[in-house]
């Protein structure tokens, strides 16, 4: 990600890693949080979240985001299935200065499977430092 808010272009993409949907992780998820979901429908709705959280947390420990300051727009495709590689990206799809020393960004973020489909998308506004 670029240095500062006026450095982030609209259109930019940005690969946030990637991650494979591991088989004992998805059991651990099921027995703590989502008791009685069978595995064979592969991770769950809110697995598929924590994996998106963590790649991009992971991505924007670096950046100059001073604040996440929604999630909004959620949508679950589909439910991966254990040992699937997913890799994550973000789409910057606006951006506004709110103030000195301060912009919003907007962006898409989405997590695609390794043929590259759509597993995970939802929109994001962030504060960046300028």
């Amino acid at each position: 990600m670029p240095a500062s808010f006026d450095d982030i272009q609209i259109g930019q993409v940005v690969t946030l890693g990637a991650t494979v949907v591991d088989e004992k992780a998805l059991d651990v998820f099921i027995a703590a949080f989502q008791p009685g979901w069978d595995p064979s429908l592969g991770a769950p709705d809110a697995m598929v979240f924590a994996i998106w959280t963590r790649l991009d947390s992971e991505a924007s420990a670096d950046w100059p985001q001073t604040k996440r300051v929604g999630v909004d727009a959620l949508r679950w495709l589909r439910n991966p299935p254990p040992g699937e590689l997913l890799r994550g990206r973000m789409t910057v799809m606006g951006k506004d200065p709110v103030g000195e020393g301060k912009g919003i960004v907007i962006a898409q973020q989405d997590l695609l499977d390794e043929a590259g489909r759509l597993v995970f998308s939802c929109l994001t506004r962030s504060i960046f430092a300028r």
